[in-house]
C-alpha cells in the first residue's frame, strides 16, 4: 500500500496548518438546533482488542463483513438510529488509507489488507438501513505497547521516533508538536475525503489517564513550543484546543454538513475544584488530568455534539448521575452544541458493580430522568456487543420504555 513520503507530508501539513485559524480565535458560532427535530439512540462498535467487532483477528473479509452487518441489524431491531463505527483504534485505519496502515484487528497483522473496504461497506450498508454512521478516531494512541520496533516497518511513528511518548506501558503521539498534530488531523480527514460519514467522533482519549509515579515526558516540546503560556498544563490544553479546532474546520471544508461530535470522560471538573464544576468527588477531571476543557467547547460551540459518558448509576457518591445530567444540560443551554448521554450498558449485572446496576430498570431511569431536560437529545449505548447480548434484559427494558417507535436522528 502507497504511504506519503516524510517530505511530502511536512509541506501538505504546513499549508494545512497555514489554513487554520488559531485556537485562541474565536470559533465561528453555529445555529442552535432545533429542539424537535429528532432524537440520538446510538451504540458504539469498538474495535479497539477486537472488543466487539470482529470478533477475533484473521476472520475471512466474508465472516468480517457478516459480523459487521450482524451488528447494524441488531441496531436496527433495537430502533436505534445511530452506529458509531471505531475506524482508527491506535494510529491504524478500517479503510485504504495512504497515511496509516491497516488495523492489526481485521487480520493480526498490521499492514496486511483485509480484503476488502470495511468502513466504505459500514457507510454504505448503514445507509441502506436508514442508519447514521459516525466515524469513531483515537487521535494519539499509537500501540497498548511501548515498543516501536513491534509496529510495521512502514508505520509513521516508527520513521518519525521523535513523535511518540512511552508512558504507563503504551506508546502515544505527542500532542505537543505541530507536525504531529497535523499528521494526525490529515489522517483522520482521509476518511471524511473518502466516504459521505454522517460525522466524525472522537472519544475520551486527548493526553493519556493519569498513570501514578509516571511522567508524560514532553520536555522537548515544552521548552520549544511552551512559550507564552503561564505553566506546561495551559499549554497542553491549548494544544489539544487546537486539535479539536483544526479538525472541526477541516470537516467544513471537505464535506459541509458532516457533524464533529466528542465523548469525552463524564466528569470536566469537580466543584470543589472550580465552582462552575460539577457536585461530584471523581478521582478523574478531564481539564487538570487530560488537559481537555471539554466545557469550553461544548459552551462555545467548537463542536456539533457532546456525549459524555456518564458511566456512572444514579445516586453514584463519587459522580451521582442524578447531579451530573442536569450540570451537563446547563453547559449546553443556548450554545448551539447538541447533548447526548454516553451510557454504561456494559455495567448493566455485572457482579463488580454497584447494586443498582444489577437492577435491569437502572439504565432505563436515565433515560426518564433525562426526559425532564430538554437539552438532552438522546443517548449512546456502550458497546454493540452488549447491545447484542443484553445478559440481564437492561437493554430491552430500555426499547420497551423509550424505544417503542423508530425516531429519525438528530439533524
Amino acid at each position: 500500500m502507497g504511504r506519503v513520503s516524510r517530505r511530502m507530508f511536512t509541506t501538505a501539513a504546513v499549508a494545512a496548518l497555514a489554513t487554520v485559524p488559531r485556537a485562541s480565535a474565536a470559533p465561528p458560532r453555529r445555529a442552535v438546533p432545533d429542539a424537535a427535530a429528532g432524537e440520538m439512540r446510538g451504540m458504539w462498535v469498538a474495535t479497539v482488542t477486537n472488543r466487539d467487532w470482529p470478533s477475533r483477528p484473521g476472520l475471512s473479509a466474508a465472516r468480517q463483513r457478516a459480523e459487521l452487518l450482524g451488528h447494524l441489524d441488531t441496531a436496527v431491531r433495537n430502533r436505534l438510529n445511530t452506529v458509531i463505527l471505531q475506524v482508527r483504534p491506535t494510529a491504524d485505519a478500517l479503510w485504504p488509507s495512504p497515511y496509516e496502515p491497516w488495523s492489526r484487528y481485521l487480520t493480526g497483522t498490521q499492514g496486511a489488507h483485509p480484503g476488502w473496504d470495511p468502513l466504505g461497506t459500514a457507510v454504505a450498508e448503514a445507509h441502506a438501513r436508514g442508519l447514521e454512521l459516525h466515524a469513531w478516531f483515537n487521535p494519539y494512541r499509537v500501540a497498548l505497547h511501548a515498543d516501536p520496533a513491534r509496529l510495521t516497518a512502514s508505520h509513521p511513528a516508527r520513521r518519525n521516533p521523535g513523535w511518540t511518548v512511552p508512558y504507563g506501558g503504551k506508546l502515544y503521539y505527542n500532542p505537543g508538536l505541530p507536525e504531529v498534530r497535523a499528521f494526525v488531523r490529515e489522517a483522520m480527514l482521509d476518511a471524511v475525503r473518502r466516504y459521505p460519514v454522517d460525522a466524525v467522533h472522537f472519544d475520551d482519549y486527548f493526553y493519556p489517564y493519569p498513570v501514578a509515579g509516571q511522567t508524560f515526558d514532553d520536555d522537548l516540546a515544552y521548552d520549544t513550543h511552551g512559550g507564552g503560556f503561564p505553566d506546561r498544563a495551559a499549554w497542553r490544553r491549548d494544544n489539544v484546543d487546537r486539535l479539536v479546532r483544526e479538525t472541526a474546520a477541516g470537516i467544513r471544508e471537505i464535506r459541509p454538513g458532516t457533524r464533529f461530535g466528542i465523548s469525552p470522560f463524564g466528569v470536566w471538573r469537580n466543584a470543589g475544584v472550580d465552582e462552575r464544576g460539577s457536585a461530584t468527588h471523581a478521582g478523574v477531571q478531564t481539564y487538570d488530568d487530560l488537559h481537555a476543557d471539554t466545557r469550553r467547547w461544548a459552551r462555545e460551540n467548537w463542536i456539533d455534539y457532546i456525549c459524555p459518558q456518564l458511566y456512572w448509576n444514579i445516586g453514584f457518591a463519587a459522580a451521582d448521575y442524578a447531579e451530573l445530567l442536569p450540570w451537563w444540560a446547563e453547559v449546553v443551554r443556548d450554545s448551539g452544541t447538541r447533548l447526548y448521554v454516553g451510557e454504561a450498558l456494559y455495567k448493566a449485572g455485572d457482579p463488580a458493580q454497584p447494586a443498582a446496576w444489577r437492577d435491569p430498570a437502572e439504565l432505563s431511569r436515565h433515560l426518564t430522568l433525562a426526559a425532564e431536560r430538554p437539552e438532552v437529545r438522546g443517548h449512546v449505548f456502550f458497546a454493540a456487543r452488549e447491545v447484542t447480548a443484553d445478559p440481564t434484559g437492561a437493554m430491552a427494558r430500555v426499547v420497551a420504555d423509550h424505544y417503542r417507535r423508530p425516531a429519525a436522528p438528530p439533524r
